[in-house]
């Protein structure tokens, strides 16, 4: 997995946590996990999902690459492993089920990482933040584009970010389902994001890492700008494709609500 997220939890949790608590329980409704399943949260980043998969009664394993995150998942969680997901270190059908949620674009083989997961688990289940679909990334996009900032050759920022790429990235597994997850995430101002954004978590704040005083200041205007702006307390909304294939005939229907459709129903877009 590429070395985008070699930050502190609180910094990621500032960053991303707001959105990927949010995405869990959505997530795990359309993976199909039960109570008592045998679940492997693949890049668990700082146990979001992981919180989840045990509030809902699974039996939770945590597989993470990075250092960093896997000292905060051992603080939170008893069943944590340091990995990558294209080398997990578990005995074939070890789990009922395995959940990558917001990994696949920084795997350093993407292809290889699911197989793994498919090697482990009967069901396998993945999703990515669309990028112009999800508020904060198309304003990010904006404002780079608007103050000359490239953001195009930063790695892992655009793969299997389509339903279509994440179908066929689990299409060689089996019969794939999809669905739209849409959600939204608060901010009590616009400081509070702009706190979040100079963490420089990941691509999607990495792009601040190289200006100088002036420029960023241009960039945080511009994005407040971007964003409306906004006075007092806002929300942004994000939308995640997901997709999953199982070989176990029990697993769930693909959930249908006003934040999951299923993929006969999503050919529309933000």
């Amino acid at each position: 997995m590429s070395g985008v997220f070699s930050v502190g939890e609180e910094a990621y949790d500032d960053f991303m946590g707001r959105y990927s608590v949010r995405l869990a329980p959505l997530f795990a409704d359309f993976a199909g996990v039960r109570e008592g399943d045998r679940a492997l949260d693949v890049g668990a980043g700082t146990g979001a999902l992981t919180t989840e998969l045990q509030r809902r009664g699974a039996l939770a394993t945590a597989v993470e690459p990075s250092p960093e995150f896997v000292s905060a998942l051992r603080g939170r969680f008893d069943d944590v492993h340091q990995a990558p997901a294209e080398e997990l270190p578990f005995e074939d059908g070890s789990f009922d089920v395995a959940l990558a949620q917001l990994v696949v674009a920084f795997m350093a083989d993407a292809p290889r990482g699911v197989a793994e997961m498919a090697r482990v688990a009967r069901t396998v289940a993945v999703c990515m933040w669309g990028v112009q679909e999800h508020e904060m990334f198309a304003a990010i996009d904006r404002t780079a584009k608007a103050i000359g900032v490239d953001r195009e050759s930063q790695p892992g920022a655009r793969l299997y970010r389509t339903l279509e790429e994440i179908r066929d990235l689990l299409a060689p597994l089996g019969e794939v389902e999809t669905a739209i997850l849409d959600i939204s995430a608060p901010y009590e101002s616009f400081d509070d994001f702009w706190h979040a954004m100079e963490r420089q978590v990941g691509p999607a704040g990495a792009w601040l890492h190289a200006m100088d005083d002036e420029k960023r200041q241009r960039a945080r205007d511009e994005m407040h700008r971007q964003l409306g702006s906004p006075e007092g307390a806002f929300a942004l909304t994000g939308r995640c494709y997901a997709a999953r294939v199982s070989t176990d005939a029990r697993s769930a229907p693909v959930p249908t609500s006003d934040t999951s459709t299923s993929s006969s129903d999503s050919t529309k877009s933000t």
